[in-house]
């Protein structure tokens, strides 16, 4: 296939899944290798930025995905929510934050860094589909581990975890990290308000 359809189809499988798509799947189903599916997903990234659209094309890890601009997110959500979803509570902050940088951890290890019980927490991140269970750790009982999805890299504006800010010392946690992911999304919403003439920005989450 030409360039030009290769990105209408690759526009057309991403808009009809609605969700990510393996790289690996994208490639069978284009018939395409690798690069030349980077290549052209980055080029529909650039004009989705460029020309202000509706839509942009997100990287995340090895997969993709079609979203709506962040700057539209106020209408977006207006429009189509009833009511604003909570906001995360400031102990659900901790417990995403010692996830995040430690992953996979064990409930108990999450409790270590807080000096407090977490179960109510982890379950309600899992329920907001912030974490998914990674596994059991092998040591005796077999504990639980817990990583992050996609859906906590959609919601902080990630593209990777590569992209989480680096710890200023390894050595602080629990508030240190809280702090830190919260500068993150900080970070992200002013990106959103500056000019995005070739920028590439994601999906504006609800955290």
């Amino acid at each position: 296939m030409e360039i030009k359809e290769l990105e209408s189809t690759l526009e057309g499988v991403l808009f009809a899944a609605g969700e990510p798509v393996p790289v690996e799947r994208l490639c069978l189903g284009l018939e395409v290798d690798r690069p030349t599916l980077d290549t052209v997903a980055q080029q529909l990234m650039d004009q989705y930025s460029y020309q202000r659209r509706g839509i942009r094309l997100l990287r995340l890890d090895t997969s993709y995905q079609l979203v709506s601009a962040p700057e539209f997110a106020p209408v977006i959500r207006k429009t189509l929510e009833s009511r604003k979803p909570a906001k995360l509570s400031q102990p659900a902050l901790e417990v995403l934050a010692v996830i995040a940088y430690y992953q996979p951890v064990t409930r108990a290890y999450v409790d270590q860094v807080r000096g407090v019980d977490s179960s109510y927490t982890v379950s309600l991140l899992l329920e907001r589909d912030l974490i998914e269970e990674a596994g059991r750790l092998a040591v005796p009982g077999r504990p639980i581990l817990f990583r992050t999805t996609k859906t906590f890299l959609r919601s902080f504006g990630l593209s990777s975890l590569k992209e989480l800010p680096e710890l200023p010392d390894s050595t602080q946690e629990g508030a240190q990290m809280t702090m830190k992911l919260e500068a993150a999304v900080a970070k992200l919403k002013e990106e959103e308000q500056e000019p995005a003439a070739d920028a590439i920005k994601p999906e504006n989450g609800e955290g």
